[in-house]
């Protein structure tokens, strides 16, 4: 036998030898994972909560239990776009909680929110600044009627002005005057809002945006470097819900297990989230 075909013949053995390890590795790991599997399917399922009847065990007036809008009465069961449970328990986005709570000292003269819902922000802002006008707006009809509705049970509605899709321009021509708050919850679509035209009009007003990263990574990239000439940025990360059942602690929640408390608080996001205040770097008053 000659030299080529004797090294031929050996690195085929070396190559089978191998393909024998992987075979035998891979053979064990799809084992495990089918052994994994049957273990989830098996798992303890998450516990099945009457969200209705929960509500009406810790807010049966429907009104906000806790949080810088505790006091505020929703007019019925109804959310839009997020759940109803954190908001009539007041640990809805409680990351922003101290944020608001340091704005309460600030006199707006008028409040935008821009993908209002059903009002949780518009209307719950108007009865914390009382001298504030307050412009509320929302692609989607039923939000914009909720949010009038909302708006009238809490008495504020003499001061809301309601619209539809609020773009780039429309912003820039909102008489704002003294110094505005500014807030924007449009799922992605704060990329094409926020101008180098549209931040300069808003120059001396406060924004707050909900970054919608997951969306289009390149948006809070875009956002900083548009806000930079004019304002100072803030950064508030979001808590997941894991989190939030437990460390959140109401005394409404005594009676559920963590794992029920998790179906209760939990607010649904797709991802970790930013939300960025821009304070300006000038003072309008």
């Amino acid at each position: 036998m000659t030299n080529p075909v004797k090294k031929l013949l050996a690195r085929a053995a070396r190559q089978e030898k191998i393909w024998r390890t992987l075979e035998a590795s891979l053979l064990k790991l799809t084992r495990f994972l089918e052994r994994e599997h049957f273990r989830n399917d098996n798992a303890p399922r998450p516990p099945q909560v009457d969200l209705s009847a929960a509500l009406k065990q810790f807010s049966p007036d429907m009104t906000v239990r806790h949080g810088p809008f505790r006091g505020m009465k929703y007019p019925g069961e109804k959310s839009v776009g997020s759940v109803l449970v954190p908001k009539l328990l007041g640990s809805y986005e409680r990351e922003l909680h101290p944020l608001l709570e340091r704005l309460k000292e600030r006199n707006y003269s008028e409040i935008v929110d821009i993908g209002c819902a059903e009002g949780f922000y518009a209307v719950g802002l108007a009865r914390m600044f009382p001298d504030a006008k307050i412009f509320a707006c929302d692609t989607n009809p039923e939000a914009v009627r909720l949010c009038r509705r909302m708006a009238e049970e809490n008495g504020v509605n003499n001061r809301l002005v309601t619209g539809a899709f609020c773009d780039a321009k429309t912003l820039a021509s909102l008489p704002l005057t003294r110094r505005a708050l500014v807030l924007s919850d449009c799922e992605g679509y704060e990329k094409h809002l926020f101008t180098p035209e549209t931040v300069r009009a808003l120059a001396v007003h406060d924004v707050l945006i909900e970054v919608h990263d997951m969306v289009d990574i390149e948006i809070s990239a875009r956002l900083r470097s548009v806000f930079q000439p004019t304002h100072q940025l803030e950064v508030m990360v979001s808590v997941d819900d894991i989190r939030k059942a437990q460390t959140y602690d109401y005394p409404e929640l005594k009676p559920f297990s963590l794992a029920e408390r998790k179906v209760l608080l939990q607010e649904w996001r797709a991802a970790s989230m930013d939300w960025f205040y821009f304070s300006p770097r000038i003072s309008g008053g």
